[in-house]
This record gives structure tokens, sequence and C-alpha cells, in this order.
């Protein structure tokens, strides 16, 4: 990475070179010395004496240091030792037995944020040594150097002219330039202390951009860089950026899925509410993703910490339903920070996520993933204190106004209604209908269209006994070879050609002529060969609906009453008219019709 840094001082214009960033670094340094050299001449002095330094400290004699040791170590950091916490550990306090002998200090304590970056507000250590600063147990900050503490000229400046002075705290750097408050209060304030605070906020903004870069790149690949696994998973020892399976949690993941889509499988109960897994969850002891990895020593994130909880919730219960890293896709990028000085994470466009199939196990089928994805469209909303979902929550509108019905109890029968229906000025005219009423229409309904696709799938099973003529895809699948075969033999002759023109066979106006002819007429192949393969892909994809559809109903042909499980499989949305009549739309309306339509149009052998 290049820098390169002009600042006015004082009405001096200064710029360094275009440098890599440690070499600017070291530009500025010297920067700094000439910058203390002029300062001292310009005031006529030759800086602070040792008497004066003395005098100082005996003044102050009496002060007892309570100092705070402060320490940061950046993710952007690595391995770099002489960064490490152990390292700044050591170098603070060899200073402290090296100057401080004639002090009377105690070190309270050492704040350490460790992989975070200079230009978080929120970093746990630096905010508890503030707060100990205000609570009086805290009179003397010792860093490394100002880049440890600061990568943000405002937040800098902030923190050592307004902050430190209001409660009479002294600050000491030992890096360039060296600042200690006590032996002279007006560092902070003179050109040196800025301009390396500029030099900070650059160096993060740089480093910010080609970290960024960085993990996109990584990201493209499907490497995870997450810093905590998804519950159900665990990082692989000889691969961080690669998941594998958690067993034990994965259990837990697949009985979610399971009990929100088909229910615990006991007595009449039906599927379960997502509140309803979360409270099954709890009653059977399991720990949640927090308790979990806090157990196995697992890093762990909670982001529902400020409420201090531990137990299974329904945020948490939604976000693994609706988590697709489960189907073995890789799915990053969904949030990002505003900029390298505010961290809020704010959500990213869906068409700005990066996606890769196929990146690790997957714990989840993908068929299972999108009927739970459909389900989580419904309204699951639940009665207090139940776990099942209501058998038509979220199937219901009202033919009128389009509104969903809402269920109510009188006199031990369940009703549903439109609660705008009869007011004065409204067009809506529904009226209610009772729960079992509506449960008899649903059955016949369903009765009778798996009885018609049962039907359908006797003729269709004809017709694939029947010759390559009636096979629609079979038919499209021998033109698009024969057009193949055609299009080589044009290449082949379009390609000899030339070397007919060079043997003299041609002329050049022959050859031109000809090149042109064969030209087009592979061009028209290859448009023949394109609308027979787009034909040949919606056949097959047709293909694929139908035998869905067929393998659905006949999963559900032996019911004996509606359940919660066949109304996601197979109804889009029932409408109540205001007669009391019901209209029930079906997911497989259309490659139902669109079967039935070729075999009425055009398939001899479903004639007879």
């Amino acid at each position: 990475m290049q820098a390169e840094f002009h600042f006015f001082i004082r009405g001096i214009s200064v710029k360094t070179k275009s440098l890599p960033l440690p070499e600017a670094e070291k530009d500025l340094s010297e920067l700094f010395e000439t910058g203390m050299m002029y300062s001292k001449s310009a005031a006529g002095r030759e800086g602070i004496g040792m008497a004066r330094i003395r005098k100082v400290l005996q003044n102050d004699k009496a002060v007892k240091w309570k100092v705070a040791l402060y320490i940061r170590l950046s993710k952007e950091d690595g391995n770099d030792e002489s960064l490490s916490v152990a390292n700044q550990r050591k170098i603070l306090n060899d200073y402290l037995q090296k100057n401080w002998g004639s002090e009377e200090y105690t070190v309270v304590d050492t704040y350490i944020d460790d992989g975070l970056t200079g230009t978080d507000t929120r970093r746990e250590g630096f905010l508890r040594m503030r707060q100990d600063i205000v609570d009086g147990k805290v009179n003397c900050v010792i860093v490394k150097s100002l880049a440890r503490a600061f990568r943000n000229l405002a937040d800098q400046q902030k923190f050592l002219e307004e902050f430190l002075p209001l409660y009479k705290a002294r600050f000491i750097n030992l890096g360039t330039p060296f600042i200690d408050t006590l032996v002279n209060p007006n560092a902070v304030s003179g050109f040196e202390v800025p301009i390396r605070g500029m030099f900070n906020e650059q160096f993060a903004a740089a480093t910010s951009e080609e970290v960024r870069k960085t993990f996109n790149m990584k990201r493209s690949r499907g490497e995870f860089i997450g810093s905590f696994a998804p519950y159900g998973y665990q990082k692989d020892p000889e691969n961080k950026n690669r998941l594998v399976i958690d067993e034990e949690a994965a259990s837990v993941v697949r009985d979610i899925f399971n009990w929100y889509l088909y229910g615990l499988r006991v007595g009449a109960q039906g599927s379960l509410s997502i509140s309803g897994v979360a409270r099954e969850l709890n009653e059977r002891g399991i720990l949640s993703p927090i308790a979990y990895k806090k157990q196995k020593g697992l890093k762990y994130r909670n982001p529902n910490s400020r409420f201090k909880c531990s137990v299974w919730t329904s945020t948490t219960v939604a976000g693994i339903l609706k988590n697709r890293m489960y189907t073995g896709c890789m799915v990053q990028g969904r949030q990002r920070v505003i900029s390298y000085k505010i961290h809020k994470q704010v959500k990213t466009p869906e068409n700005e996520w990066f996606v890769k199939e196929n990146t690790h196990e997957p714990i989840i089928d993908p068929e299972l993933f999108e009927a739970v994805g459909k389900r989580l469209l419904r309204d699951t909303r639940t009665a207090p204190g139940q776990k099942a979902v209501h058998l038509f929550a979220g199937f219901l509108k009202c033919a009128d106004c389009g509104r969903a019905l809402h269920r109510k109890s009188s006199k031990g029968r369940v009703y549903y209604y439109c609660r705008v229906g009869g007011q004065a000025g409204h067009v809506c005219q529904s009226r209610s209908i009772r729960e079992d009423v509506l449960t008899k229409v649903v059955l016949c309904t369903i009765q009778a269209q798996i009885s018609l696709v049962g039907d359908l799938q006797q003729v269709i099973d004809k017709i694939n006994r029947a010759p390559t003529a009636g096979n629609p895809s079979e038919r499209l699948e021998t033109a698009l070879k024969r057009q193949e075969q055609e299009r080589s033999r044009l290449i082949g002759i379009s390609d000899s050609l030339y070397a007919d023109w060079k043997a003299g066979d041609l002329t050049k106006e022959e050859y031109l002529r000809l090149k042109a002819d064969y030209t087009e007429k592979i061009e028209r192949l290859q448009t023949a060969m394109d609308r027979i393969q787009e034909e040949l892909r919606r056949s097959l994809t047709g293909a694929m609906a139908e035998n869905s559809c067929f393998t659905e109903f006949q999963r559900h042909r032996n019911f004996i009453r509606p359940n919660r499980e066949m109304l996601v499989d197979f109804v889009d949305m029932i409408s109540i008219h205001r007669d009391g009549s019901v209209e029930i739309r079906f997911l497989f309306a259309d490659p139902y019709h669109r079967m039935t339509e070729e075999i009425e149009s055009g398939c001899p052998s479903a004639k007879g």
C-alpha cells in the first residue's frame, strides 16, 4: 500500500513522498523530529531541561499514580510479534521499572482489546478504562504508541485535550512523538500529535480498504471468513476457512426443521410454530447456541446479549430456519459496516451477497429447506400458550377485499370472518364460515384432485411407453443432435475453403463469397439450436414440476383429514365469498393444466 500526506501546519506546507506505508511512517517520524527542532528554535529555547523535569516531579511527589496500561491488537496486525499483546505489555512494564523507580504508583489494570480496530468506539477494554478514569480509579494512562489507542484523529484530540484534563489524568505515549502530559501539558496540542493522528487515520482507511478487498476475494471463492461458525458447524481445525459439521449441534438443527415442518408426530398436534419449537427446546433442556458454545469453549456471539438471554427464543429459531448455510451453500456479505470510522452494521441488498454452492457438507436437504421457506411465508401466529400452528393460518382470504380472515371461538364452535365485512360504507359483504364446514370442503376438494391426478398419471404412463414420436423431450433431443451434426459438417467445409484458395482451386472472390455463405448458414443453425435447447429446457423443467406434482399428491393419497403439511404442499390460497362458497387455488395448477392440454392436443396414444 502506498501513502502520501500533505499537511499545512502553522502556515508551513509539509508533504511526504509517495511511499509504502511503513516507509511513509518512517518519513513522518523524521518530520516530527524536524518539527520539534523548529519548534524549539522558533521559541528561542533549547527545550525543557532535566532540572525542569526534576522540579515538576518534586512538586508532584505526593501524587500516587494509579496507572492504566492500555494494549490493543487488531486483526490486521496478524502474527507480528513486535505488536503482540505480550510484547506491548513487556514494553510498558519495562518503562515503569526503568523510569519510575522514585515514584509511588500502582498498576490498577492492563486494559486489552484483542482483534479490534482503533477506529472502533465500542472497544470494551478502552471503554472500561474510560469509566475507571471517571470513577477516580485511574489517574495515569500509558500506551506503547498513539496508534495503539487511536486510529481516528477526532477521537484522539477529544480524549487527550478534553477528557483527560477534565479528570486531571496523566497521559504517557512511549512512541513517536514521546508524550508525558505531566512534564509538558501542552504536548498534546502541538502540531506533532495531530500529524501523527492524521497519519494513523489515513493508515486505518488504507488498511480497511485492503482488508475489504482481501475478504471479498475469499468470499467469492466460498471461503468462510466469519469469526464464529454457525450453530451446527465448527471451523475445520486444519483450515479455518472451511466448515465441518458439529454432529451434536447438527442433530438439534435437524430437529428444528422437522418439528417446524412436520411437528413432533405425537397425537394430532401437527407442525409447530416458531415459538412452539423454541418452547419445546427449552422444555427438553437443550442448550441454546450461546450456552452450548460456552460449554464447549467455542467462540460465540449472542445477538440477544443485551437481554442477558441464554435460552432458546423465537428469533434464534427463525434465524436457523432461514439460514441457507445449512444446505451446504456458503452465504456471506449479508451485512457490512458503514465505513472504517462508523462500525454500525447495515443490511446488504441480496443481489450483493456472496453465494457459493457446495462449499461444505449440508445438514439440511435443499428440498426440506425450500419447503420450510414456503411455510415461513405464511402467517403462522398461534394462540397464547399453544405450540401448534392453526390449520388454516395464512391461507384464508376474503374474496371481496382480499384481507386475511380472523379466527374466533363462540359457543364451542370456531369461525373465520372478515373484520371489515358489513362495516358502513365498505364494499366487503363477506360473511363468516365455520371451521368444521371449511374443513369438510377442503377435504372433498383435495380428495377429488388426488383422484384426477391418479387418472392423469395412468395416461402419462401410457404416453411414456409409446414410441419416441410421442415423447416431446426425446423428439427435441433427436432434432438437436441432427442440427449439431450439420453444423459440424458446415464448419469443416468452411475451414477447408482457405486451403482451396491458396491451392489455386478458388479465386479470392469465390473464396470470400463462399466463406460468407457458409458463415451465414452456420449462424442460422446455431440460432435454431439455441431455440431447441431452450424448448428442451422448458420441457424438462415442466417434467420436473409435473413429477413433483405427482409425488406430492401420491404422498397424501390415503389421508383421512386435512393437515397443515398437506395444505402447505398443495394450496396457494383459499378465498371465502359472500355467499359462503369456497374457492381453492392449488400450487400445482399450472403444471396440471399444461399436462392435460398436451395430452388433449397432441398425443394420439392418449385418445384411445
